[in-house]
């Protein structure tokens, strides 16, 4: 059985909504996560989808400690890590790394690739400059990159070359979580299959674990062993990327991937058209969150929030439908 290395219990982020200038006050919260169940498992794929807006984003914020939590807990490795500081902070975000959405925007154009990829090692370990330097050409070769690159600046390489600077870096202080932020989504198509098989290479000869956040859900399928899906705050749906892509349960479910392309032009697809807009998580509805939009809605749906329940094996549903 798989040994878990992330487990979280009922997570929460509210941020706080106040009026006033001087005098300021709190009128109320934006529920970005509001109470999310899910387990990731050592050198698997654990995958987020959902519309922009839904949470994801903010989650792995909260397993990055980048976000302090409103409530509820993130285990690593068995321990509680949600009220982390000093030494403790340090170690673990040398253990958790991350990959966002934009290699132009998340290295520093006045630093050279060689100390961008270096700094989270110096800083965690404090390896001296042989072994630095022997292990940035390590990671520049294991990413695709020559060696010579480390003395080049980011605006020399191409989008999807910034890209495996990224990966280098995330890499460089061995960690054994990477949080994936949309990895792809700012790449030309052409890249995107050469990024995500690359970060499947580094998967099976590290044996490094990700979070995978992406709307994407090509890219989820590919890459993802498990897949959880988010709505307005809420996971709705969590499966195996097969299971979950052949046997959708809940209508939310169904109608993300009723929107997304096909895998053959030939396959035959029910079109779901969602009806209104995604409610404020400032004011979200009561019971389930999707009922407005639902096209199977029950009266129980507007009453109670659904549990999420077991349906078959490893398939988990938040709906009153089943």
């Amino acid at each position: 059985m798989a040994e878990t290395l992330v487990e979280v219990r009922d997570l929460k982020k509210h941020f706080p909504v106040t009026r006033g200038v001087i005098f300021m006050k709190q009128v109320g919260a934006i529920q970005a996560v509001d109470g999310i169940d899910f387990t990731i498992n050592s050198g698997e794929t654990f995958g987020l989808v959902g519309e922009s807006g839904c949470g994801k984003t903010t989650t792995g914020r909260l397993v990055l400690l980048m976000e302090r939590a409103t409530g509820g807990t993130v285990l690593y490795q068995g321990r509680d890590i949600t009220g982390l500081s000093g030494p403790e902070l340090k170690r673990h975000r040398a253990s958790v790394q991350a990959v966002f959405q934009d290699p132009y925007s998340s290295l520093s154009p006045r630093m050279k690739v060689g100390n961008i990829i270096a700094e989270p090692a110096v800083v965690s370990d404090g390896m001296p400059k042989k072994a630095v330097e022997e292990r940035v050409a390590e990671l520049l070769q294991l990413v695709g990159l020559r060696n010579d690159g480390a003395h080049l600046y980011p605006h020399e390489f191409s989008g999807g070359q910034r890209q495996r600077i990224a990966i280098a870096r995330a890499l460089a202080p061995n960690p054994k979580l990477i949080v994936l932020d949309e990895p792809v989504s700012a790449l030309d198509v052409s890249i995107r299959a050469q990024i995500m098989n690359l970060l499947r290479d580094i998967q099976r000869r590290l044996g490094v674990t990700y979070l995978l956040i992406a709307h994407d859900l090509a890219v989820v399928q590919h890459m993802s062993n498990r897949i959880g899906v988010m709505y307005l705050g809420k996971l709705v749906e969590i499966a195996e990327s097969q299971e979950l892509y052949k046997h959708p349960v809940h209508p939310y479910t169904k109608a993300l991937l009723s929107a997304s392309l096909p895998s053959h032009p030939r396959e035959q697809r029910e079109v779901i058209i969602l009806s209104g807009e995604v409610p404020s998580p400032f004011n979200p509805p009561a019971g389930c969150r999707f009922h407005p939009r639902c096209f199977d809605k029950r009266p129980v749906c507007s009453q109670q929030p659904p549990p999420m329940k077991e349906v078959t094996s490893g398939h988990f549903v938040a709906c009153h439908l089943t």
